[in-house]
């Protein structure tokens, strides 16, 4: 039987991001995405202009009839949250579908180098440290591990030493992860780490994992632009590759490779960031033979 996640995040009509991404990246996998819209958008916040119709209001709507369908989800996987009132249907959400065979991604979307999005509230911080704190496995960003563990982005900054830098952010995903007698995600990656390579000068961006008290990180050069949706293209492979098996570090490094080859052309073509990376080409990567059984909470 098909793998089955809920998608849970706003709807972009241009940007690549969000549920865009998510539908398209995850059916490649071989996953069924569910969508549930948190919005609709005519084009992600990035642009000058656009317009948005909240679906707060409907979210319950979506639950309530699936629900009635008797459907259930191998995961479930969340992305951008306009607020807390939204986060508070998505808990609706988890008291009806989150069982013990199914996994919880949240993508804490809130900030992005350095800097808070619009939407962001110290109640909003509050309710996604609540959610990730219920999370089976989590994919901030570095700003948004500083929020979520009360760090102050710029010290991180500060760190010049790539070790010492993986270090404090290793720490502050242990501090996340807690023992696991109580709550905390038990996998986290941590994406978009820019340093300074200290063997070859070279500037890199990585993406680091820590779960089950060991830790896997890989990186790329940093091409030197940043395109919408580039993370929510992440979460979305972490989150198919959750669903059919695979390995954590094995798809983290597959994803890091395609968002690579995808920022590359991107920039060659001088596509606008806002546009979101020309990804598409390459998700022929991602349908691979199903490396395994689906994985239950952990």
């Amino acid at each position: 039987m098909t793998k089955k996640i809920a998608v849970i995040n706003d709807l972009s009509g241009f940007g690549k991001c969000s549920l865009t991404a998510a539908i398209s990246v995850i059916a490649s996998m071989g996953v069924q995405p569910c969508p549930l819209p948190t919005a609709i958008l005519s084009a992600q916040t990035g642009y000058p202009s656009y317009f948005c119709d909240d679906y707060t209001d409907k979210m319950d709507e979506f639950r309530k009839e699936w629900k009635k369908m008797g459907e259930s989800f191998d995961g479930i996987y969340t992305g951008f949250m306009a607020g807390g009132r939204q986060i508070e249907k998505v808990f609706d959400f988890l008291d009806d579908f989150y069982t013990g065979d199914t996994f919880l991604l949240a993508d804490p979307v809130m900030g992005d180098n350095g800097r808070k999005y619009d939407m962001f509230t110290p109640e909003l911080l509050s309710m996604m440290k609540e959610l990730v704190r219920r999370a089976d496995i989590i994919t901030p960003n570095l700003t948004e591990l500083c929020l979520l563990t009360d760090t102050d982005y710029r010290m991180m900054k500060e760190i010049r030493e790539q070790k010492k830098l993986m270090e404090a952010i290793g720490q502050m995903c242990r501090d996340l992860t807690g023992s696991r007698t109580s709550a905390g995600p038990a996998e986290i990656v941590v994406t978009g780490i820019c340093y300074t390579d200290q063997t070859d000068g070279v500037r890199k961006v990585g993406n680091l994992a820590v779960a089950g008290g060991r830790t896997e990180f890989s990186s790329f050069p940093f091409i030197g632009e940043s395109y919408s949706g580039t993370g929510d293209l992440f979460a979305s492979m972490i989150a198919g590759g959750r669903a059919r098996g695979d390995a954590l570090e094995d798809i983290m490094e597959l994803a890091g490779k395609i968002i690579e080859l995808a920022i590359q052309d991107s920039a060659k073509r001088d596509v606008p960031r806002n546009d979101g990376v020309d990804y598409e080409q390459y998700l022929w990567m991602l349908a691979k033979q199903n490396s395994g059984a689906g994985q239950g909470k952990a």
